[in-house]
């Protein structure tokens, strides 16, 4: 396995990684599946503002899982603050890959000098508040039934870590 920077022959990879849960999960608030011209633009938006996305490949030069950093708003003061989002191949969870991807992640988000790091979380999943508060998260908010999709409201909470800066 490796951990890399995405290029962009790893779009029509990432973006079958996440129809899936655009289809089959309430994860993402997206309801139609995106194409991978709207991913080039979403990854291309990323790297423009200077944020990491990375992907991890396997030893055949699959795609397995994705992650990246994006602003988590766009007025000046907001700088120091991103959003992350991790996915993976519904076939490689649980088996530690997202915390690999995750940490990596932070670790250039911490030399890039980000001081605070949100996951937003479609209540409930188990699986990603485990995964953010084994990483250090915790949790600051949550907003009551503001998504609809699948016929039900769903809820999400918001998850901060706070990353040390050296002087």
């Amino acid at each position: 396995m490796e951990i890399r920077k995405i290029k962009f022959s790893d779009v029509e990879q990432i973006t079958a990684i996440y129809n899936v849960y655009v289809d089959s999960t309430q994860v993402t608030f997206e309801e139609a599946c995106i194409t991978p011209d709207e991913m080039h633009e979403r990854v291309e938006k990323v790297i423009k503002s200077d944020l990491p996305w990375l992907v991890l490949e396997s030893e055949e030069g699959d795609v397995l899982g994705y992650a990246y950093a994006s602003p988590w708003h766009h007025r000046s003061a907001y700088r120091f603050t991103v959003e992350t989002t991790v996915y993976l191949m519904p076939e490689v969870q649980g088996q530690g890959y997202g915390t690999i991807l995750y940490e990596a992640l932070l670790a250039l988000l911490h030399q890039q000098e980000i001081k605070s790091v949100i996951g937003v979380i479609a209540l409930p999943n188990e699986a990603s508040i485990a995964l953010h508060e084994a990483l250090g998260f915790e949790k600051v908010g949550e907003f009551a039934d503001v998504g609809f999709k699948f016929e039900q409201w769903v809820s999400v909470g918001y998850w901060q870590l706070l990353l040390e800066q050296s002087d």
